[in-house]
């Protein structure tokens, strides 16, 4: 199987971009859905985070209040590395679990590892190829604007919380630009993809051998 990761900063389109591989056949891990795995009510890593954070970031119902601990973790990169150094191991630990499961299952497909953190936390290295989304800055704030609903100076600290765009695309085997709309990013999106067929099958006949 290959193993891709699909990485970008907040706001530039990359739910978008992972949705059309998997409407193309990829197998898609999303690491925020993993996240709200390793949080779950009674789960070890939430109480990671309550230990380091406070009962505060947690709802009455025993979930993470998700937006409340973003505010804090936005607003303080100490508290952010602290928070990336509880959940990434975890998150990784999961990634890998479901990555095996699928490899077992469809030997010769395409996985893709969804996660907007993957070059920050060095786990991009895991893959044998890495996508990187991007878009022009002035729409990636206004995206990230109307979509969390915040002010233009919330946003650009989000932004600005993250690697910048031009050095993330430093280290991409495919770029996919989404500053031209839906149509524009799906068939970019179908590009690359046409590009990891080849590969995919390449890498079942090698790890066949």
């Amino acid at each position: 199987m290959l193993r891709v990761g699909l990485t970008g900063s907040i706001g530039v389109g990359k739910s978008f971009v992972a949705g059309v591989f998997a409407e193309l056949g990829c197998h898609v891990i999303d690491a925020d859905e993993i996240a709200r795995e390793v949080v779950a009510p009674g789960s070890p890593g939430l109480s990671s985070v309550v230990d380091s954070f406070g009962a505060e970031v947690v709802h009455a119902d025993g979930t993470l209040d998700r937006a409340r601990l973003s505010a804090l973790v936005f607003a303080d990169e100490g508290k952010r590395k602290l928070l990336n150094s509880i959940l990434h191991p975890q998150i990784i630990v999961r990634q890998d679990q479901k990555l095996r499961a699928l490899e077992l299952a469809d030997p010769w497909g395409i996985a893709v590892a969804d996660a907007a953190l993957m070059i920050e936390s060095g786990s991009y290295k895991r893959f044998d190829k890495l996508v990187v989304v991007h878009c022009r800055p002035e729409v990636q704030l206004q995206r990230l604007m109307v979509r969390d609903r915040i002010s233009p100076e919330e946003a650009k600290r989000r932004i600005n919380a993250q690697l910048p765009q031009e050095e993330k695309m430093k280290f991409a085997d495919y770029l996919i630009e989404t500053s031209e709309g839906f149509d524009a990013a799906r068939k970019l999106t179908e590009e690359v993809f046409q590009k990891l067929r080849p590969l995919a099958k390449a890498s079942a006949v090698r790890d066949r051998l």
